[in-house]
C-alpha cells in the first residue's frame, strides 16, 4: 500500500507501538534504556563484531521514514526525532497564560542567602558599646555590656576598634579610652587578648595612618600609656619590634613609645597627663560650674534650665554641694530665698536631688554656721527658718531634725574622739614624712586609746587618698605592720566599715575615692590583714544598696583577677617591702645557712637587709619550728643577738611565740613533744625579757606542762 505525508506504515506503526512502551518502562525504572531497546533494529555489518553494543543502540535512532540515522550524544537531537525521552530542554517556554498552565512546572530558582559573619556582627555590636560608653563615661555599664555579648575570642578587636575610635576623636575621648582598658584588664579582657589587641593595632598602624595624619604619635602614645597603667608588659616593645618590618608605621610606633615617652625622666606622671590625666573634672571646677549655675538662676528665675544644667554635670555623688551652696546664697541675697526654696523643691520632687543628698547638704551647712556667722551674722537664725519650711513642704526628711539639739546644734562629738583625731592626723603626717613604722606605733601606743583603733585606720586612708602614690602604698604597708603589732582583725574590719559608710563624704575632695578604696580593701586581703571571709563580714554591716556595697564588689573582682596579687602589691607604683611569700621564703633560707653554720652577725643583716620590720614574728615562728625540728637551740642565740641590737621588739618576739602556741596542736603532729620544747623556749624568752608580762601568765593557764631541759 503506498503511503502519503501523514500516514505510518504497518512496520512504522509497530516501531512505534515498541517506542510507547519502552518508554513507559523507562519512566517508571531507573534502568539504562540500552537493555530495553529491541536488538531488531540492530544492524551488524558482516564478517565483524559490533565494538560496543551499548554505544550502538544509544547512537542509532529510527526516523519517521523509517530510515536509520546518526543522532547527538544521549540522544537528544537529529533530522526527524522526538528528542529525549525525558527531554529538559532550557529553550522550552512555560506560557502563564496559558489556561492549563500549571504553577508547579515553573524551573526552580535557587535564591541567594546571606551567611553572617559572627566577627562582623561583634564588631557592630562593640562599636555601639564604645559608642555609648564615649556619651556617658560609664565604665561599668560598659563592661556589664561587653560581658553580656559574649564572643571573647574577639576581644584583640574590641581593643583595635576602642583605640582607633579614640585616636580620631579629642582628648577626653582618648582618656575615657584607656581608662577603660585597664578597668577591663583581667576582669573582662586577659592579658593575652590586650596584648593581641595591641599587636593587632600596630599591624594595622599603615593603614590608620591614612586617615589620621598624626596616627604615629598617638597610637605611640596609647602603647605607653598601657605600660604606664601595667596592662602591657615593657617586655612588649621589644618582642613587637622583632615581629614588625623596620619599614612599617607599627615599627615607628614602638620607637616613639620608647624614646619619646617612656625613657623620659618622670614618664609615668607624663604620660598619665598627657590627655587631661582623668575623665572626670575637679572639685573646684564642679564647685565653680555650681555657683555659676545657681547665680544665674537666681537672675533668670528659669528652674527648668537650672535643673538641666544640674543634671548636665553628671556628679549626682555631689549634689549635696549644690543643697549647701544654695542655701547659703539664699542667706547672701535675702530676696532671692523664695527662688532657692523652689529651686531645691523642683530638684527634690523631679528626683534629681536625693533625699539623703539633701539631707547632707543641710547636714553640711549646719555643721559651717560658726563660720559663715562671721559673715553672715544671721546665718543661724535664717537656717533654722528654712528647715521646717523645708521638711513641711516634703523635700528635707524628717529624720534630719532628730539629729538636731533643743538649740539646733549638731550633737558635738565626744571631746575624747575629737582630741584622738587631731593627735593622729599629726602622727600620720610625721610617718609620711619619716616612713618611720617603729615610732608611729610607739605614738599610738602612748596614746592609750585601742578603742579608737577603726578610727585610726579610717584616718589614715583618708588623708593617703588625697595624696600621692607614695603615700598609699606607705598606708597599706603600715595597715601590715599595725595587724601584726596592735590591731586586731576585728578593729580592721570595723575601719573599713567606717570608711565605707562615709564614701560619699570621702568624694567631696576625691572624686575617684570608690575606687581607691577598692584597692586599699583588696590590698589588705593580698596582704593577709584581711582573709576573703572579711569581706562578706563588711558587706553585711554596710547598709543594702550603698555606694559601699559596690566597693566591696569591685575589690572582690579586683582579688578574683588573674595575677591578682602581683597586679595589687604594685598597684601604687611596688611596694616598699617584699611580698609576703617572698619575704616567708627568705626567711626560711637565711634561717637555714645560720643553721648550717652560718655566722649570727650576717644571719642579723640579712633579716635587717629584708627591711620588714614589722614581719619580723614571722622570723621568730620559723626560728622556733626549725629548732623543734632540728633538735638545736642554735636558733635562740640568733634570737637573744636580735633582741639585744633591737632588731626583733617585745612586741615581735611575743607575736611569734603567740603564733606558735595558736598552732601547737598542728605542729604536735610532726613533731610529738612540741609542747613540751615550747614550754621550755617561752620559759627561756622570759629570763631573756623577751616577752610581754601577761605572754607568760596566758602561757603557763594553757601550758601547764613541766619545763624539760635539752
Amino acid at each position: 500500500m503506498a503511503s502519503t505525508e501523514g500516514f505510518l506504515t504497518e512496520e512504522q506503526r509497530e516501531t512505534l507501538k515498541i517506542a510507547t512502551q519502552n518508554a513507559e518502562v523507562l519512566s517508571s525504572s531507573p534502568k539504562s534504556p540500552t537493555s530495553l531497546l529491541s536488538e531488531h533494529y540492530l544492524k551488524v555489518p558482516a564478517g565483524g563484531k559490533a565494538p560496543n553494543v551499548g554505544i550502538a543502540v544509544r547512537h542509532v535512532r529510527r526516523s519517521h521514514s523509517g530510515k536509520l540515522v546518526r543522532v547527538k550524544k544521549d540522544g537528544a537531537g537529529g533530522k526527524g526525532t522526538w528528542g529525549k525521552l525525558l527531554d529538559t530542554d532550557v529553550e522550552s517556554h512555560i506560557d502563564r497564560n496559558d489556561p492549563n498552565y500549571d504553577s508547579g512546572e515553573e524551573p526552580y530558582q535557587l535564591v541567594g542567602a546571606t551567611i553572617s559573619d559572627p566577627l562582623d556582627d561583634y564588631k557592630k555590636a562593640v562599636a555601639s558599646i564604645i559608642e555609648e560608653y564615649f556619651s556617658t563615661g560609664d565604665v561599668e555599664v560598659a563592661a556589664s555590656d561587653l560581658r553580656e555579648l559574649g564572643s571573647s575570642e574577639y576581644h584583640p578587636y574590641f581593643i583595635k576598634r576602642l583605640v582607633s575610635m579614640a585616636m580620631d576623636r579629642h582628648d577626653k575621648e582618648k582618656e575615657m579610652a584607656s581608662v577603660l582598658l585597664s578597668a577591663l584588664y583581667a576582669d573582662v579582657i586577659s592579658p593575652d587578648q590586650i596584648r593581641d589587641g595591641f599587636v593587632i593595632l600596630l599591624e594595622s598602624a599603615d593603614d590608620l595612618a591614612v586617615d589620621i595624619l598624626d596616627a604615629v604619635d598617638i597610637l605611640a602614645l596609647f602603647v605607653a600609656r598601657a605600660v604606664v597603667d601595667d596592662i602591657l608588659p615593657p617586655a612588649f616593645l621589644t618582642r613587637a619590634k622583632k615581629t614588625l618590618p623596620a619599614s612599617s608605621k607599627g615599627f615607628q610606633v614602638i620607637q616613639t613609645a620608647e624614646k619619646s615617652y617612656l625613657s623620659a625622666p618622670h614618664h609615668a606622671e607624663l604620660v598619665e597627663r598627657r590627655w587631661g590625666g582623668s575623665t572626670h573634672i575637679t572639685v573646684e571646677e564642679v564647685k565653680k560650674k555650681i555657683a555659676d549655675l545657681l547665680r544665674e538662676y537666681v537672675e533668670s528665675g528659669d528652674a527648668f534650665e537650672a535643673c538641666r544644667c544640674i543634671r548636665e554635670l553628671g556628679v549626682s555623688f555631689f549634689h549635696h554641694e549644690v543643697v549647701k551652696r544654695a542655701l547659703v546664697l539664699a542667706m547672701e541675697i535675702r530676696t532671692a530665698e523664695p527662688l532657692i526654696l523652689k529651686l531645691l523643691k523642683e530638684a527634690a520632687e523631679e528626683g534629681l536631688i536625693s533625699s539623703s543628698q539633701m539631707a547632707k547638704g543641710f547636714a553640711r551647712l549646719e555643721e559651717s554656721l560658726d563660720d559663715l556667722a562671721l559673715d553672715i551674722p544671721s546665718a543661724r537664725n535664717l537656717f533654722q527658718s528654712i528647715v521646717p519650711v523645708a521638711i513641711s513642704e516634703g523635700w528635707l526628711d524628717a529624720s534630719f531634725m532628730k539629729s538636731l539639739g533643743e538649740d539646733g546644734r549638731v550633737q558635738q562629738e565626744d571631746e575624747k574622739v575629737k582630741r584622738y583625731k587631731e593627735e593622729v592626723v599629726t602622727i600620720i603626717h610625721e610617718y609620711f614624712l619619716s616612713d618611720d613604722i617603729p615610732e608611729l606605733i610607739r605614738s599610738l601606743e602612748d596614746l592609750g586609746a585601742p578603742e579608737f583603733n577603726p578610727i585610726f585606720l579610717k584616718k589614715v586612708i583618708t588623708l593617703a587618698m588625697d595624696r600621692k602614690n607614695r603615700e598609699k602604698e606607705m598606708a597599706s604597708v603600715l595597715l601590715s605592720a599595725l595587724h601584726i603589732e596592735i590591731f586586731s582583725t576585728e578593729d580592721i574590719v570595723n575601719g573599713f566599715v567606717m570608711l565605707l559608710e562615709s564614701a560619699e563624704d570621702t568624694a567631696l575632695d576625691i572624686l575617684d575615692a570608690s575606687n581607691e578604696l577598692a584597692l586599699f580593701l583588696a590590698r589588705a586581703v593580698i596582704d593577709d590583714v584581711l582573709a576573703p571571709l572579711n569581706l562578706e563580714e563588711i558587706s553585711s554591716k554596710l547598709p543594702p544598696n550603698c555606694s559601699g556595697s559596690e566597693t566591696v564588689r569591685v575589690a572582690r573582682s579586683l582579688i578574683a583577677a588573674r595575677h591578682a596579687g602581683e597586679r595589687l602589691l604594685r598597684c601604687w607604683g611596688g611596694g616598699t617591702g617584699w611580698a609576703v611569700e617572698d619575704a616567708k621564703d627568705k626567711i626560711m633560707k637565711l634561717l637555714e645557712e645560720y643553721e648550717s653554720g652560718g655566722v649570727v652577725s650576717e644571719a642579723c643583716q640579712c633579716i635587717r637587709d629584708l627591711g620588714m620590720p614589722f614581719f619580723n614574728h614571722e622570723v621568730v615562728k620559723k626560728a622556733l619550728v626549725m629548732a623543734m625540728e632540728k633538735k638545736n637551740d642554735r636558733m635562740l642565740d640568733l634570737l637573744q643577738e636580735c633582741f639585744s641590737e633591737g632588731l626583733i621588739t617585745t612586741n615581735q618576739m611575743t607575736k611569734g611565740f603567740t603564733r606558735i602556741k595558736d598552732g601547737l596542736d598542728d605542729l604536735a603532729l610532726d613533731i610529738p613533744n612540741a609542747k613540751e620544747k615550747f614550754t621550755f623556749y617561752v620559759e627561756y624568752a622570759r629570763k631573756k625579757g623577751w616577752l610581754l608580762p601577761a605572754f607568760g601568765s596566758s602561757v603557763a593557764d594553757a601550758s601547764p606542762l613541766p619545763a624539760v631541759a635539752t
